[in-house]
């Protein structure tokens, strides 16, 4: 599908990349949605925990919303998504990963980029207990990896899943990780270094034998927790093997729902290889937008709601 052209132009202050990001995640509020929880019981014998919202009348539609690294469903970007949704006629599941609704989850393993298995049992829970006939997937960067990367690696999906939005994704998580290394996402990246440090001192707690204070205490970055956890908890080799395993960009030929992938160019979390033009180009399901601003998960907009929620509803209004 060819490269479809932004009409995303904020405020002068909303341009800067580094303003959007920060305005969104910490000053942005949200009232008027009310959440009620379900905990899903998995077949590993861990659990996640769902934040449900309802639009005002019945519905077949249901939107399944997946956060970001160290996010949950009460994350602004989450909350705002849901209200915008509901608004619009749809029900709303936002999913908690594992560990990150609270409350620490049971297993030394916990989530990851390309954790699908938890989508795919989040899926056909909904299914088998729910009545909907139309279901709706909206990643926001590592959920949207995550989104991405289930819909390009099954041969068959559920045929009630009829469209995907996914922004600010890392489709390559090593070239995303390169930059949160970079002096310029120090901050960012120190910030997830911080909340991913502390629940690991509950994993060495809960699991002695299988993580030591010293390998703690050696992880100096990001690339060092991948390698010292997110690898060895999770069957991977080392975080390269992670990276490579799950990274989207290399399952987006094979995605068979139309998917609109939103990357503003001045996100500072992404590089050149988060930009899948050849791979839109190739698929004609997979609209690419790209504009200039945004940040990582911004886009502010006008009464509150930001560029790319109205954007979701509308891009799944044309393609149900």
């Amino acid at each position: 599908m060819p490269i479809i052209p932004s009409k995303y132009n904020p405020p002068l202050y909303f341009k800067n990349g580094h303003f959007s990001t920060i305005y969104a995640g910490v000053f942005r509020k949200i009232s008027g949605i009310t959440q009620e929880r379900e905990r899903l019981s998995l077949s590993d014998g861990d659990f996640l925990d769902l934040d449900w919202s309802y639009t005002k009348n019945e519905t077949h539609k249901v939107a399944i919303i997946i956060h970001g690294l160290e996010g949950n469903a009460q994350r602004t970007y989450i909350m705002g998504s849901a209200k915008q949704f509901n608004l619009n006629g749809f029900d709303v599941c936002a999913i908690n990963l594992r560990g990150c609704s609270g409350e620490t989850n049971l297993l030394f393993k916990s989530y990851h980029s390309g954790a699908t298995d938890d989508l795919d049992a989040v899926i056909k829970h909904v299914l088998e207990t729910r009545n909907y006939s139309k279901i709706y997937l909206k990643g926001f960067s590592l959920g949207g990896n995550l989104t991405l990367k289930y819909l390009g690696e099954n041969n068959t999906i559920p045929k009630e899943i009829k469209a995907a939005v996914c922004i600010s994704v890392p489709c390559n998580l090593e070239d995303s990780l390169n930059q949160l290394l970079k002096f310029k996402n120090y901050v960012y990246a120190k910030r997830f270094q911080k909340h991913l440090i502390e629940k690991l001192h509950i994993k060495r707690i809960l699991f002695p034998n299988k993580l030591s204070s010293s390998e703690i205490k050696s992880i100096k970055n990001l690339k060092d927790f991948d390698d010292t956890y997110t690898s060895k908890a999770h069957g991977f080799k080392n975080a390269v093997d992670y990276y490579t395993q799950c990274s989207s960009l290399q399952f987006l030929p094979n995605i068979k729902v139309p998917i609109l992938l939103i990357n503003a160019i001045n996100d500072s979390f992404l590089g050149d290889l988060c930009y899948p033009v050849e791979e839109a180009k190739n698929n004609h399901r997979i609209f690419l937008e790209m504009p200039r601003y945004g940040g990582h998960v911004g886009f502010l907009g006008k009464n509150n709601i930001t560029y790319t929620e109205n954007r979701a509803t509308n891009f799944i209004n044309e393609v149900q």
